[in-house]
């Protein structure tokens, strides 16, 4: 029997349009918009209605950077596939890229079957994969071939972490030339692994060992260098190259330059970046310890030049980096030695209402928030117009969304299972009332009607922007 839904009265916001419109929604597809009050929408009848008078009607967020249950510095990441889901639908994303990882010494297929047995039958909302590339060999570059034409159609590559996830140039080389053969995307996390340890290490060694030492040794000019470099082996190669979690005014220079140089070379900045500094990292009694991620916040005056990036399309998408650890037990991991101080931040539940405080405060338009957390990361990922916009034959994957709503974000009210809140008693306006996932109701006027399950691997075709 079809199921039918019409969402009547809103706003409908997308990255090229905004129309009050009702929305019709048919057998989990949107089937048909038509202006408010018009014979068309009237003929949309009744079936279940969702009145949306006074909200933004927009496409669920696309996610295309977290880490789920993911293993990390001698612990794991505190959200599981299932409270992970859960809490980016609270906060109203309804697909999520996350990372599966080939181990060193395994292949991409061992590490891409350990994921799916993580997400399968887990899931709130919608999810895909990217494949972390640990161990570049002959059999790798093979297997990427074939998990291109399964779905999964980027890979990460690391030029931190020496010893876990590095690659060197030449490996990185070869996985570039691979790419440019079968169309895959090449992610990177730019930083001079090599050189940050020689900083740690000495650092260490003169008894600075507090958490703020992390956004020191972690310089902004070694993103810069490593960013140039992949750029220039991106070249090389004939590949497109797409940064992650970009977090220094540098880096986003080098972006700007490759990309007025014509090369296809993209960049993703997240929240933690935009809104918060080395101030966090620098709070007293290890509070800092929450704030460490890598690429490390930077200090403030930074952030008007990645606003700056989001608006000049110098960066083009915003994603979490989602990777959670509790302070207590994880976090205190570090305590006399910030090296050993899990990496990553909780926030995929903030980001489509940070980014629409950053709409309310003027970095951003209203359909520049929705290009960067919705259409483009589904189009640089392969999933447009299936995620990312609302247009008939569409995933129903809606949000009405209340922009006048005050919240003050806490992690006594969040879902994520993380028992801080990297934006804690911040005040933002704005907030998801409704989500449905495939014409599914996953959150009903803040309430959670959705179920582990109900969200489906979804394979992806090639980044949309090199067709």
């Amino acid at each position: 029997m079809s199921s039918r839904t019409v969402i009547r009265g809103g706003l409908v916001i997308t990255a090229s349009d905004e129309i009050h419109a009702d929305v019709l929604i048919e057998d989990g597809r949107i089937a048909a918009l038509a202006a408010s009050g018009t014979p068309a929408a009237e003929a949309f009848g009744d079936g279940r209605v969702i009145d949306a008078t006074g909200k933004y009607v927009i496409p669920g967020g696309v996610d295309g950077h977290t880490h789920m249950q993911m293993p990390f510095g001698g612990t794991t990441a505190a959200d599981t596939f299932e409270t992970g889901t859960r809490a980016a639908a609270w906060g109203g994303t309804t697909t999520i890229v996350d990372f599966a990882i080939q181990s060193v010494g395994g292949t991409l297929r061992e590490g891409l079957d350990a994921w799916h047995a993580k997400a399968e039958g887990n899931c709130a909302i919608d999810y895909a994969f990217h494949m972390i590339v640990s161990d570049v060999n002959q059999e790798t570059l093979k297997e990427m071939d074939l998990l291109v034409e399964e779905g999964v159609t980027s890979f990460k590559q690391f030029m931190a972490y020496p010893g876990v996830f590095y690659s060197d140039d030449g490996q990185i080389l070869r996985a570039m030339q691979r790419a440019a053969e079968n169309g895959g995307l090449i992610m990177m996390h730019a930083e001079n692994g090599i050189a940050i340890d020689v900083l740690v290490e000495q650092a260490l060694a003169r008894g600075e060992t507090d958490p703020r030492y992390h956004g020191e040794v972690r310089k902004a000019l070694l993103e810069a260098e490593a960013t140039h470099r992949a750029i220039r082996l991106a070249q090389v190669a004939g590949a497109p190259l797409y940064v992650v979690h970009v977090s220094a005014q540098e880096a986003v220079a080098e972006l700007a330059r490759a990309r007025d140089a014509g090369l296809n070379v993209f960049g993703e900045t997240c929240p933690q970046y935009l809104f918060l500094s080395t101030d966090n990292l620098a709070e007293p009694d290890f509070e800092g310890a929450k704030y460490v991620c890598s690429t490390p916040l930077r200090p403030r005056e930074h952030q008007a030049a990645l606003w700056q990036g989001l608006r000049t399309n110098d960066l083009q998408v915003v994603s979490t980096d989602h990777c959670p650890f509790c302070f207590t037990g994880q976090k205190e991991l570090g305590r006399g030695d910030f090296s050993k101080i899990p990496n990553g931040l909780p926030g995929v539940e903030n980001r489509m209402d940070l980014l629409h405080q950053a709409v309310v405060d003027g970095h951003i338009s209203r359909r520049r928030w929705i290009e960067i957390a919705c259409a483009t990361p589904a189009r640089m990922f392969g999933l447009y117009p299936k995620k990312g916009t609302i247009t008939p034959g569409a995933d129903a994957d809606v949000v009405v969304y209340d922009p006048h709503a005050e919240q003050v974000m806490s992690a006594e009210t969040h879902h994520m299972n993380v028992d801080y809140s990297a934006y804690e008693g911040r005040r933002t306006t704005g907030r998801v009332e409704t989500v449905l996932s495939r014409g599914e109701v996953v959150i009903d006027r803040r309430e959670y009607t959705g179920r582990a399950g109900h969200g489906a691997f979804t394979p992806r075709t090639t980044c949309q922007y090199l067709n």
